[in-house]
């Protein structure tokens, strides 16, 4: 009776969630973004895109948005070896909308590819624990780079790797 019950627990168990790594396709995202609509990430198939985990009340995220916004600005209109173009998608972790809106503007966070993941779901599925936290995906979609690697310096040296 005893090894029934625990198999009948094993077996409602939610299954273990194993995040995405380099070689991977990264998983769709899909979420709200500042007007409301619902944007996944899928839509930008064909482009280089780092997707970046954040929020307005991290200090070293903030301290992190200046690269991301030089970054934008120096590859968006270049061409990939896999992707034409490069795009950041940016997905907040925060509670409160007015703060991540007012972040995204003080930031000067010009891209259009801003979503809030306030319960926090697809920084689960990516196995994000800290933040920032990046990806940095091929126009096929697979991840070619993703953490530490991707801050400051690093995020640059990881795009032109990827220029042709």
């Amino acid at each position: 009776m005893i090894s029934f019950i625990f198999s009948l627990l094993l077996a409602i168990q939610p299954a273990k969630i194993t995040p995405p790594i380099v070689g991977t396709n990264a998983p769709e995202i899909e979420l709200i973004n500042k007007e409301g609509k619902t944007i996944k990430l899928s839509s930008l198939k064909g482009k280089v895109v780092l997707i970046d985990f954040w929020a307005s009340w991290c200090g070293p995220c903030r301290k992190e948005n200046p690269n991301l916004v030089e970054a934008f600005g120096k590859y968006h209109k270049k061409k990939f070896k896999e992707g034409k173009g490069f795009e950041i998608f940016s997905v907040s972790l925060d509670k409160k909308e007015d703060a991540w809106l007012k972040a995204i503007e003080a930031d000067n966070m010009k891209w259009s590819n801003h979503v809030i993941d306030k319960e926090g779901t697809f920084a689960k599925i990516y196995g994000v624990n800290s933040i920032p936290n990046g990806f940095l995906i091929d126009g096929k979609g697979k991840i070619v780079a993703q953490g530490d690697k991707l801050r400051g310096l690093g995020l640059h040296i990881e795009i032109e790797k990827l220029l042709k």
